[in-house]
């Protein structure tokens, strides 16, 4: 079988912490979480005027999905201790070189979408324009996660 090797010390100390864990690779569950991101990036697009924080919500989770099918494709999932840092850590380490451009905009909008989140009346408001740069930033991504799966194996 086919073994992926980029970023396996990476992945192999995410395991051994306790950031990631082993699931069932299951390709059929990566692919059903595409499809929710890209139904979140489509509710984002429709939202951005008339409620640009709730779409920059869902813009973020529509990345975090993409980024979390690739690690479902090969059998890994981020536990609690780990969170959404580790998902992207994982495939940062596994994807880069060549596409940390297409990747690195997620940990800026995942601190962002924290500030919006957690410190809402300190932090500076989410504007339309803050979404729809963000929300092709998050297409590009999903795309990267759609093209990344089918090369993918199980870890």
């Amino acid at each position: 079988m086919a073994r992926w090797n980029q970023g396996r010390a990476t992945i192999d100390a995410l395991l051994s912490g306790g950031a990631l864990e082993r699931v069932p690779a299951s390709r059929r569950a990566a692919e059903a979480e595409l499809v929710r991101s890209r139904t979140h990036v489509g509710s984002a697009r429709r939202l951005t005027a008339t409620d640009p924080e709730g779409a920059y919500t869902l813009a973020y989770d529509a990345a975090r999905r993409a980024l979390a099918a690739v690690l479902q494709n090969q059998g890994l999932r981020a536990t609690s201790r780990g969170g959404h840092t580790t998902v992207y850590e994982a495939v940062l380490a596994q994807l880069d070189p060549p596409l940390g451009t297409v990747l690195r905009p997620f940990n800026r909008m995942r601190a962002r979408r924290n500030e919006v989140e957690y410190r809402s009346s300190e932090a500076p408001a989410v504007t339309p324009e803050e979404v729809a740069a963000d929300v092709s930033k998050v297409e590009a991504l999903i795309e990267l996660a759609e093209k990344a799966i089918p090369n993918m194996p199980a870890y």
